[in-house]
């Protein structure tokens, strides 16, 4: 069940953010969208997942986006968001179960091995509003793993859409929840992931889809991708590739950070 994305274009209002995009996705791998602020990577996702309307076409196997029914689209794949705010005061474990189609009134065995997977094992009845930012990023992604736990059914692999799911979180939880996205496409599924960072998506990733000004200029794997000419281009800055010694992963560095001004000190008075 590929993921085919035909000349997609985005506007709000007077505006338009993509410019006619054409991507595919295929199950078993995991594959991230970057790029720089404003280049409408999470533009992409939202449409993706048919939460904005574009034209073009989109489908996900043979089901059409545009024109799918949500509950169909829900039971094919799930949508992490960058943020996702709560006004009343669920536990943890009842947000969890909000992924399940039972619903908050779901047994618990599910919800809480999602949460011992993103490693929360004990939270389930602290309430949301009195965890860190990233442990609700957390919980929220063990609610999206229990909407599409076995990454195939019945021979159908089904799809996770994650919009920046590191962005709150420290070195070992990023490579936790990298991890579980790349067993994920292992396990046969499709992952989709919106990143900011080039060296965890150059070593999780199996292709890398690099965008700018609402375009895509690269679009391969990680070497193919993330060479300096292109992700130069991409952010804007001097900024050269190259391989770890130990295992020859790729990793990017700023160059032309050494060259910048040192910042004014302000005088006291």
């Amino acid at each position: 069940m590929m993921l085919y994305a035909k000349d997609i274009s985005v506007s709000y209002g007077p505006k338009q953010v993509l410019h006619g995009l054409t991507l595919t996705a295929a199950p078993g791998t995991l594959t991230a969208i970057v790029g720089p602020n404003g280049s409408g990577k999470t533009t992409l996702m939202r449409a993706l997942t048919g939460d904005v309307d574009f034209s073009g076409r989109i489908t996900l196997g043979d089901t059409d986006i545009a024109t799918a029914k949500p509950y169909d689209l829900a039971a094919q794949r799930a949508v992490l968001p960058q943020a996702t705010p709560l006004a009343f005061p669920f536990q943890a474990v009842e947000v969890v179960r909000l992924g399940l189609r039972g619903g908050i009134e779901t047994n618990d065995r599910l919800a809480l091995t999602a949460l011992s997977r993103v490693g929360l094992e004990g939270y389930a009845n602290r309430f949301y509003q009195e965890l860190s930012g990233g442990e609700q990023q957390r919980v929220q992604l063990a609610r999206v793993l229990c909407q599409v736990w076995r990454p195939v059914v019945s021979g159908v692999p089904r799809w996770l859409f994650l919009d920046e799911p590191v962005s709150s979180l420290d070195i070992g939880h990023q490579l936790t929840v990298m991890q579980i996205a790349r067993d994920f496409a292992r396990a046969g599924g499709g992952v989709v992931a919106v990143m900011h960072d080039l060296n965890l998506s150059a070593m999780f990733a199996h292709q890398i889809v690099l965008m700018q000004s609402g375009r895509i200029i690269g679009h391969g794997t990680p070497a193919e991708v993330l060479t300096d000419a292109q992700v130069s281009r991409a952010y804007g800055c001097d900024i050269r590739t190259s391989t770890a010694p130990q295992d020859g992963g790729w990793f990017m560095l700023p160059q032309s950070a050494g060259n910048l001004e040192p910042m004014p000190v302000a005088q006291s008075a």
